[in-house]
């Protein structure tokens, strides 16, 4: 391609096929040649993403304008350009809108960082850690930030991230102390618990606090497990800081000079609870062991039947309550299948069966928590409050479907498709619940209150 043509798609695309197709050829290299092919291959990279940084910050600027002729408040011009930045490249909406921020400060605010980072110097999550710990800074403190680390290419490259975020925070504080307070004080006010799945049907359990509530967290953990190991617990030291965790929120551990309620789990601790509802959604035939297809454990995902049928038993012998919904799903692809309702919002069953079929938000590669009970084709154009015409969104999502030009449409398979304003469509469909052996077998929902 010649350097005055513009870049394109179809351009990098035949770059992408070289690349493929020497990757499928006898390697002739030595390793000395392997080595320096890794870092050439690294810095394109870095040049890639810079380019992406780059057509964000221009599509950007076009969808505002476009929205600004037509006469959409200046507060929500450019909504919905994070979602279609997401979706390019097959991430999370929050991802794509923090992609797009950073395309834009790196490109106007941090010129050094930019340039390092065009040239392949640095990575994406290099400019990131620059725009992060600068936020708090006027535009000309953070120009001299950018300067005092960015400005020699080779030293900057040379520099660990650690390095980089430790140089400029004291930077900062430097510049302008009362702005890096300010900052922390935010960031204590955005103080938050978060939940996201692990491997082997685990889950990672995460909070935010400001460092003094967080090391005095720990500690008091901490010290309790030295106390119990002490005393000859078998647990090891996690195993029993976790355990403290768990009993200290849901309040399993018996008030001081009271009885334990129910009889006690394996490591013989009692088992008094505070009560929260969790839901289960299995086939019959994996709840009754003839069937091990995976259950679907609500705000988790799925899990395997023998760990389901666990869950359920151990609510029975503690004397938990327990419910069952039948809930039926189409036996050729395990949907959930679809309920009406003539009310105007979604409610009561039919919200909570939205949420079981859909599980997270229906936009693709976004996973995040359903938010919000979306109407694909809107009351006002004529669409139904039912379940073939609703779908579980986050609250991002959500809005950016509103934005000039989006569209949506619901398909008779309970299929969703989404055209962006640039014409690009997808289409999702709920995920199957259960793999359905017979054409009468419905799937169940299995609610149990922890009960104290």
């Amino acid at each position: 391609m010649s350097t005055t043509e513009p870049l394109t798609a179809a351009a990098v695309a035949a770059i992408r096929r070289e690349v493929q197709v020497t990757l499928d050829r006898p390697s002739v290299l030595d390793d000395a040649e392997r080595v320096d092919l890794i870092r050439a291959l690294e810095e394109l990279v870095c040049t890639t993403t810079a380019a992406q940084a780059a057509l964000a910050a221009d599509l950007a600027e076009s969808v505002e304008a476009d929205h600004k002729a037509l006469g959409v408040p200046a507060a929500r011009r450019g909504q919905g350009v994070g979602s279609m930045i997401a979706l390019a490249r097959r991430e999370s909406p929050h991802r794509g809108q923090r992609h797009l921020g950073l395309a834009r400060v790196v490109s106007s605010e941090l010129p050094h960082t930019w340039a390092a980072w065009r040239a392949g110097r640095v990575t994406e999550w290099r400019a990131t850690l620059m725009a992060r710990e600068t936020a708090c800074l006027s535009l000309e403190d953070r120009l001299a930030v950018d300067e005092l680390l960015a400005a020699d290419p080779d030293a900057f490259e040379a520099m660990s991230d650690r390095e980089v975020v430790s140089r400029a925070q004291a930077a900062a504080a430097r510049l302008d102390a009362e702005a890096v307070t300010a900052r922390r004080r935010k960031a204590e006010s955005e103080r938050c618990v978060s939940i996201r799945p692990a491997p082997d049907t685990m889950v990672w359990l995460s909070a935010l606090l400001p460092v003094a509530a967080g090391v005095a967290a720990f500690a008091a953990l901490t010290r309790e497990a030295d106390t119990a190991r002490a005393q000859g617990d078998p647990r090891t030291k996690g195993q029993v800081m976790a355990d403290e965790l768990v009993d200290r929120l849901l309040g399993a551990e018996a008030s001081e000079g009271a009885e334990p309620e129910g009889p006690a789990d394996p490591t013989g601790r009692p088992t008094r609870r505070r009560s929260v509802d969790l839901s289960l959604v299995m086939s019959h035939d994996a709840l009754l062991g003839t069937s091990d297809e995976e259950a679907r454990l609500a705000g988790f995902g799925p899990i395997p039947a023998e760990l389901a049928r666990e869950i359920v038993a151990d609510a029975l012998r503690r004397g938990e309550e327990v419910w069952l919904r039948r809930l039926y799903a189409s036996p050729t692809t395990g949907e959930l299948v679809s309920m009406d309702s003539r009310a105007r919002l979604f409610r009561s069953t039919l919200a909570r069966f939205i949420r079981l079929r859909d599980q997270v938000c229906r936009t693709p590669w976004c996973n995040a928590p359903i938010r919000h009970l979306d109407h694909v084709r809107s009351r006002g154009s004529g669409g139904l409050t039912s379940g073939a015409n609703g779908q579980g969104l986050c609250e991002a999502c959500n809005y950016a479907k509103e934005a000039p030009r989006w569209r949506t449409r619901p398909g008779p398979d309970g299929t969703v498709t989404t055209t962006t304003p640039t014409g690009h469509s997808l289409t999702t469909r709920p995920p199957p619940v259960a793999t359905i052996r017979r054409r009468d077998a419905p799937a169940l929902t299995i609610d149990y209150v922890l009960a104290g």
